[in-house]
């Protein structure tokens, strides 16, 4: 009896050791030493989720890698991963102002990484240190309904100022600086263009216009689209998008300067540890030409930064614009306190749609 019980056990370890060795069915490859190569990959995403998509699948298609991801606010990233800091569920953060990578690299979240993609980005758009990298451009912009301004026989507003104006009570929509990357480049653009008191005073005022805060910097333009609003607060290249789709929107810059993004892309740092070859792949696919080329097929408008892909039929170079000397390390350093003294100026904001 003990003899077959012996035997029986030891078939069984055996038929359990040859399974392992066969890799059970794994959908992970080896890379030939016996280490398995992982074909997945955990994002948080600031982009609009409707976009997100073009990207990831050519991704896929041209590295087998699956990636699976969370759309969030750039805002709301940067605090996902620092509630996250000491067990992080992703390993990259992609999309989203630099000013909010900034803030993120000041408080030990991210992992520097140089692309060699890298040599094909002009230095100026690039993080000396390697803790972002850029991925696309795009300056602030106003989004307005053509139709409600032709039924209250109204011109468009072509500054800041004019967004003052008592004929836009509750017309304006804009995000929130808190959980939006898009409204902080708003709040930072007027504090470093007016200075800080006069800023938050000109924020006091003109949240007597808003019609509603919302936590994405890619809502107010559709909101403009949809009839809800007059006029949106975004980057233009969310601004141009409701166009295209046939809404009766049209954007329109501030003549007397207005401010901009960098959009980054970072790995989170102590990420999952059998995703950080692939973090590293995505981030270099991202850079690429390739990948680039993809903002002139989704009508996304974004501007790339890859020297040698095709800038978008319809989007605005930001050399063309009265664009600001936009301090993205003073904004990112002082993102807390500066979203904190809006917050003070206008309770208002607290309420998010």
């Amino acid at each position: 009896m003990k003899k077959r019980v012996m035997l029986f056990l030891t078939a069984m370890i055996l038929g359990t050791a040859l399974l392992l060795s066969c890799g059970g069915g794994s959908a992970e490859k080896s890379d030939g030493e016996g280490k398995a190569e992982s074909t997945h990959l955990t994002m948080y995403c600031a982009l609009p989720e409707t976009e997100i998509p073009s990207y990831l699948e050519a991704f896929k298609e041209d590295t087998g890698i699956t990636v699976d991801f969370v759309r969030l606010s750039a805002g709301e990233v940067l605090s996902k991963v620092q509630v996250e800091k000491n067990n992080p569920q992703a390993s990259i953060w992609y999309g989203g102002n630099c000013d909010t990578f900034i803030a993120a690299a000041a408080n030990d979240l991210l992992e520097p990484y140089k692309s060699s993609e890298l040599i094909n980005i002009p230095t100026s758009y690039q993080d000396p240190d390697g803790y972002w990298s850029p991925v696309y451009v795009g300056a602030l912009a106003f989004a307005v309904n053509k139709e409600w301004f032709a039924d209250h026989s109204l011109s468009y507003p072509t500054s800041w100022n004019d967004l003052l104006n008592p004929e836009y009570k509750d017309q304006i929509s804009m995000a929130h600086p808190g959980s939006s990357g898009t409204a902080y480049t708003i709040l930072a653009t007027m504090v470093q263009m007016l200075g800080e008191e006069e800023a938050m005073a000109y924020m006091g005022e003109l949240d007597k216009n808003i019609r509603q805060y919302t936590k994405s910097g890619s809502a107010p333009p559709k909101n403009v689209g949809l009839g809800e609003a007059a006029i949106g607060l975004a980057f233009s290249h969310d601004c141009l998008k409701p166009a295209v789709q046939g809404y009766p929107v049209e954007t329109v810059f501030p003549k007397d300067g207005t401010g901009y993004e960098i959009g980054a892309i970072a790995i989170i740092k102590n990420g999952p540890k059998e995703e950080h070859e692939n973090a590293k792949k995505f981030i270099d696919w991202v850079l690429s030409e390739r990948a680039q080329d993809i903002y002139s097929q989704n009508d996304s408008f974004r501007l790339p930064v890859n020297m040698h892909a095709k800038v978008p039929s319809g989007a605005i170079s930001i050399d063309k614009l009265p664009i600001i000397e936009y301090d993205f390390i003073w904004a990112g350093e002082n993102r807390k306190r500066l979203i904190e003294k809006f917050s003070d100026v206008v309770s208002n904001a607290n309420n998010l749609k």
